[in-house]
């Protein structure tokens, strides 16, 4: 037990519980800018630009509403297409959006190793090369020589 309690205090010492936290937090706020700017602006343009329609009032009506005997009403079961639709705006800009981030996290981890690294390995065919250059060497001196 008292492993695990040392393993959690190094795990959230480490930043990793905050760094985590911070994510959360900034990835709510984004989605909220985001389905703001698909409802918001997105929507409306394409909607003007389809006959005035309103996306989020597409729906399928299942079941319409009924009054009963007892004048209680049954709700109306519906499938709601249009909400989905920009549902899905929402995603694909997130997933976008999110895709840029990482990508150019990825460019500058990569730029970063780069210039980290000056005495990298070199690659097998430029060693198959320089030996290549070599034995051809030794063989004009050894003519050469001859």
């Amino acid at each position: 037990m008292k492993s695990i309690i040392k393993e959690f205090k190094e795990f959230a010492v480490k930043g990793n519980v905050f760094d985590m936290a911070v994510g959360i937090i900034i990835g709510g706020a984004f989605s909220k800018v985001v389905s703001s700017l698909v409802k918001d602006i997105i929507m409306p343009p394409i909607g003007y630009f389809t006959g005035q329609v309103n996306f989020s009032s597409f729906q399928w009506v299942i079941q319409a509403p009924k009054v009963v005997k007892d004048t209680s009403v049954r709700e109306e079961i519906t499938i709601n297409y249009g909400t989905f639709i920009e549902n899905s705006f929402d995603f694909f800009i997130v997933a976008f959006s999110m895709f840029l981030v990482i990508r150019l996290f990825n460019k500058l981890k990569k730029e970063s190793e780069d210039e980290s690294n000056p005495n990298e390995v070199t690659p097998k065919d430029i060693l198959l090369l320089a030996e290549i250059r070599d034995l051809l060497k030794e063989q004009k001196e050894q003519k050469s020589n001859q």
